[in-house]
């Protein structure tokens, strides 16, 4: 079982126009709604691979209800923890080019019992999970010392723990150690205070990342790759050149084909190669749209590591 947590999920309608452009009208050609988030969007892509999968969400407010039909449609398990404030809504706005804009809400207000609540649901699924993934942004005023708890207890319960995340919230969390953390260039430049340009600057800062307390740091690039680190290990992953109609959501596509990667053969090298394959077929994908296993499996046997 793979036990994700999304602190600060959203009801994400997105709207598809023909174009996206500056003075100049477009035309709407298709709205939708569905339920996001970084941590449900990986239930999402591990249950579609055939993994079993469990999503821990906050709900409430006068969206809660809204939230949780859209939940239930994507067909995996969840627990839905009862708040008093409306869950955040983003707008996504793409076209059939695939330019995207994402607009987010802040999110709700938690308070100190509706977090404790979360986290005794955390620690009541996390036996007999193999996994747990925590995923996303904190909601406003959450501290980020929040997250710590909720790795303490993956640790305390012999549970695996992923967490993606960035800012000070990614910096307080590497201090429980953590199994693995998953930065894109920008939260490890800004994690570091240091620019990220070259070959040596990704290595180098996934080297001072798992210094800094995770076991494992898989390092996100983009159209790039990926730099994991793990022990003594260090690996590059380095995608075929491809056009990105989409990136958003490509990084949690690779969150679940590392840890999916690793429950099929501990094999590290192997993990970054399926995560760099998620990803980028993906992002292949208009919107925010998520590869199949075998959409994944056609870009990893093109993926070159070192």
């Amino acid at each position: 079982m793979f036990v994700t947590v999304t602190l600060n999920p959203a009801i994400d309608r997105t709207v598809t126009a023909d174009r996206l452009v500056f003075d100049d009208r477009a035309y709407i050609r298709s709205t939708g709604e569905s339920a996001g988030g970084r941590g449900l969007n990986t239930s999402a892509v591990l249950h579609s691979w055939g993994a079993p999968t469990l999503a821990i969400v906050p709900s409430g407010g006068e969206s809660g209800p809204r939230f949780e039909k859209h939940l239930a449609a994507l067909g995996f398990a969840y627990e839905a923890v009862p708040i008093c404030q409306s869950v955040r809504s983003n707008l996504i706005i793409t076209d059939s080019q695939g330019m995207t804009v994402k607009l987010n809400e802040p999110g709700p207000t938690l308070s100190e019992g509706e977090l404790k609540g979360i986290e005794e649901a955390v620690r009541r699924r996390l036996p007999g999970a193999k996994w747990l993934l925590v995923c996303g942004s904190l909601p406003p005023g959450v501290p980020a010392s929040y997250l710590r708890r909720l790795v303490a207890a993956g640790r305390e319960a012999g549970v695996k723990v992923l967490v993606d995340a960035d800012g000070e919230t990614l910096q307080d969390v590497l201090l429980e150690k953590p199994t693995a953390v998953t930065p894109n260039r920008n939260e490890a430049a800004a994690l570091l205070n240091k620019a990220l340009i070259t070959r040596q600057h990704f290595r180098g800062a996934a080297l001072r990342i798992r210094d800094m307390g995770a076991q494992a740091v898989v390092l996100s690039l983009g159209g790039r790759g990926a730099v994991g680190v793990r022990d003594g290990e260090i690996v590059e992953a380095v995608p075929p050149r491809t056009d990105a109609v989409c990136p958003i959501g490509a990084g949690d596509a690779l969150n679940a084909a590392f840890v999916w990667a690793l429950e099929q053969s501990d094999n590290f090298a192997d993990a970054i190669r399926w995560a760099v394959a998620a990803g980028t077929a993906s992002a292949r994908l208009p919107g925010i749209s998520f590869a199949s296993l075998d959409q994944a499996r056609e870009v990893y046997a093109q993926v070159e590591l070192k």
